[in-house]
C-alpha cells in the first residue's frame, strides 16, 4: 500500500472515530440530574433524609469533603418523567452503593450493588446503570447512600435518569467506538508482525507490546473486561486501569526509544526517559497495591508521573528537532491528543477542570489517534528503510560491476571470467586474442592512446561477437573469449572487424587470435584448454601475426 492511500485510511478511521464519539442520543430522552451531599452520621435513614431535603450541602465541589461514606440527593425529577428508567452514574470506587428511590404516593424502594456485583449494571463507558424498581406510581426524587467512597473525582459522577432506549442507544455507540478501536488494535499488531518477521526492525514488536496494553487499557477503562469477566471486582477492574496506563506510557516512551534516530535520545534523554518510565509503573504498582489507603497521595503521585511523562515527551520532541529526525513531524500528530487529554485529567485532579464522563472517556479517543497515527509513522519508517534498502542494492550491484569489470574496457576481468566460465556444460570454445606490436603502438601514440587502443578493441569485440558471448580483458593487451561450440564463431570476422575499427591517430591494428575447443567442468580443464589456446597463438604470431590458428589443426584461417 502507498503512503498517500494510507494516509487516507488512517484519515477515514479517525473521521469515523470522530462521528462515532461526537454521536450523542437524542436530548429528549436524558435528562442530567443536579445532586447534592452530605457525610452519613449514625441514625441517618433514606425516608428521614427525603423528608429533610435542607440538611444537603449543594454548593460544595464533593470532591473537597473527602473519601468516607456519603448521602447523595438527587433534585426533583421532571413531572413527565416516563416509567422503565434508569438512574446512570460513573463507575466509582466504593464498597457499597444503594440507590433509594422515592415515589409519588409516599412509597420509598432501593436497589444496591457491591464492587464484586456491579458487573450486572455496568454498561460500556464504566457506567452504572441502575434500573429503578418498577412501581405503580411515579419516582420523584432519588437519593444514594455510598459506602467507603475514595472521592476522587466526586462521590456521584454525573448522574443523568435515562429511559431504556436512550440506554441502548448510548450503548451501540460505545459499542461500535470501542469494538472499532479493538478492531484496529488486533489488525495493527497482526500487521506489524507480519513485517517484523520480513524486515526484523526492533521498533515493531515494541509497537505492537504498546498496542497491546492500549487495547488492555480501553477494556478496562471502558468497562469491557467486567462485562466479559464477571467475577472481575469492580474496584480491581479500576486497579488494573491504572496498571496498563501507566504501562501504555512507558511502552509509548519505549517505542519512541527504539524509533527514533540513536541521536534523539543520546546523553541524558535515555536515562531520564528511563527514570518516567520507571516511576510511572512503580506509582502504578503503589496505586494498585495501596489503594484505597492514601488514596489521595497515590493519586497525586501519578499525576506527578504524567507530569514527568509530559516534560520527557516535549525534550524528546525538542530534540528530534534539534537533530532533524525524519519522524519528527509524526510523532508530534500521534502524542499531540495523548499530551492534551492527559492535560486536562492532570487538571481534572487538582481540581481545575470539573471531571465529567467525556474527559474520563476521551483518553480512549486520544489513545486510538496516538495509535493510529504511530502507526502511520512505522509506515513512513518502512518506506525510508526500502528506499535505504534500494539505494544499497543499487551501490551493492555497482560494487559487485565494478568487482567483475575491467575498469579500462568495461569488459570482464579474469577472475569474474573464471567465475562464470568453468563449470559451463557441453564443449566450449576458447579464443586467445592479443594486438599486435601493442608495445610499438604505446611507443607511437602514447600511453594514453595505447588505453584507448585498447577501449576501441573491446569495442570492436562487442560488436563482432553474439551477445551471450563472455568476453574478458585477461592481460595487458590479451583478451579471452568464450563461445558454446554449437555456435560458429569467425576467428576471420573478428580480426576483420578490428582492422576497420576507428583507432586513435588513424592508426591500423590487427590482433592474432589461438583457438581451442574442449570441456569446461573444472579448473584443470581451464588449465588444458587454455594452455593449447594460448600455443595456438603463439603459433598465429610466428606465422607473421594477423593471423588465426586452432589447437586442433592448426590450418591457418588467413
Amino acid at each position: 500500500m502507498g503512503m498517500r492511500a494510507y494516509m487516507r485510511w488512517v484519515m477515514v478511521l479517525l473521521l469515523w472515530t470522530l462521528c462515532l464519539v461526537s454521536a450523542q442520543p437524542a436530548a429528549a430522552t436524558a435528562f442530567p440530574l443536579a445532586t447534592c451531599l452530605v457525610r452519613a452520621a449514625p441514625g441517618m435513614t433514606a425516608p428521614t433524609l427525603f423528608k429533610t431535603p435542607e440538611r444537603f450541602d449543594c454548593t460544595t465541589p464533593q470532591r473537597r469533603f473527602g473519601p468516607g461514606d456519603f448521602w447523595v440527593l438527587s433534585q426533583p425529577l421532571p413531572a413527565a418523567q416516563l416509567r422503565g428508567t434508569s438512574a446512570r452514574i460513573g463507575s466509582i470506587w466504593m464498597t457499597r452503593i444503594a440507590l433509594y428511590v422515592r415515589y409519588a404516593d409516599g412509597a420509598i424502594r432501593h436497589v444496591g450493588v457491591t464492587p464484586k456485583t456491579a458487573h450486572e449494571i455496568l454498561n460500556l463507558g464504566a457506567v452504572l446503570s441502575q434500573p429503578l424498581p418498577r412501581h405503580d406510581a411515579p419516582p420523584v426524587r432519588l437519593l444514594w447512600h455510598v459506602e467507603g467512597a475514595t472521592n476522587l473525582r466526586g462521590v456521584i459522577l454525573q448522574p443523568v435518569l435515562a429511559d431504556h432506549g436512550e440506554a441502548a442507544t448510548t450503548e451501540i455507540v460505545r459499542g461500535a467506538l470501542y469494538g472499532a478501536f479493538a478492531g484496529m488494535a488486533i489488525a495493527l499488531i497482526v500487521y506489524n508482525l507480519a513485517l517484523w518477521g520480513a524486515l526484523r526492525q526492533a521498533f515493531q514488536p515494541v509497537y505492537c507490546l504498546l498496542v497491546l496494553c492500549l487495547l488492555a487499557y480501553v477494556s478496562t477503562s471502558s468497562g469491557a473486561a467486567g462485562q466479559v469477566f464477571t467475577g472481575l471486582d469492580n474496584n480491581d477492574r479500576q486497579r488494573l486501569n491504572i496498571l496498563f496506563l501507566a504501562a501504555s506510557a512507558s511502552t509509548a516512551l519505549l517505542f519512541a526509544r527504539s524509533f527514533f534516530e540513536r541521536a534523539v535520545f543520546s546523553g541524558w534523554v535515555r536515562p531520564l526517559s528511563s527514570a518516567v518510565m520507571v516511576g510511572l509503573v512503580g506509582m502504578a504498582g503503589l496505586w494498585v497495591m495501596l489503594a484505597p489507603r492514601a488514596i489521595h497521595v497515590l493519586d497525586t503521585g501519578m499525576s506527578i508521573a504524567y507530569l514527568g511523562f509530559i516534560g520527557v515527551v516535549a525534550i524528546i520532541l525538542w530534540r528530534a528537532w534539534r537533530v532533524r529526525s525524519n519522524y519528527l513531524w509524526l510523532f508530534a500528530l500521534a502524542w499531540g491528543a495523548p499530551i492534551v487529554m492527559s492535560g486536562l485529567r492532570i487538571a481534572s485532579s487538582f481540581g481545575m477542570v470539573e471531571p465529567s464522563l467525556l474527559v474520563d472517556n476521551s483518553t480512549v479517543i486520544a489513545m486510538a489517534i496516538e495509535a493510529l497515527l504511530s502507526s502511520t509513522a512505522i509506515a513512513y519508517r518502512i518506506l525510508l528503510l526500502s528506499r535505504e534498502r534500494d539505494a544499497a542494492r543499487e551501490q551493492e550491484i555497482a560494487a559487485r560491476l565494478l568487482a567483475d569489470t575491467d575498469p579500462l574496457t568495461g569488459l570482464l576481468n579474469r577472475r569474474a571470467f573464471l567465475a562464470r566460465a568453468i563449470g559451463r556444460p557441453g564443449e566450449q570454445t576458447l579464443l586467445i586474442a592479443d594486438i599486435d606490436h601493442f608495445k610499438r603502438v604505446n611507443e607511437t601514440i602514447g600511453h594514453d592512446g595505447g588505453d584507448e587502443v585498447l577501449r576501441a578493441f573491446a569495442r570492436a569485440l562487442r560488436s563482432a561477437l553474439p551477445t551471450d558471448t563472455l568476453i574478458a580483458r585477461i592481460g595487458g593487451e590479451e583478451f579471452a573469449i568464450l563461445v558454446d561450440a554449437s555456435t560458429s564463431v569467425s576467428p576471420c570476422a573478428i580480426r576483420d572487424r578490428v582492422r576497420g575499427q576507428s583507432m586513435p591517430y588513424d592508426i591500423t591494428v590487427t590482433a592474432s587470435i589461438g583457438t581451442c575447443t574442449g570441456p569446461l567442468l573444472h579448473d584443470a580443464d581451464w588449465k588444458t584448454l587454455y594452455r593449447d589456446a594460448d600455443r595456438a597463438l603463439f603459433e598465429a604470431k610466428a606465422a607473421g601475426r594477423d593471423r588465426s590458428r586452432s589447437a586442433v589443426s592448426l590450418v591457418s584461417a588467413a
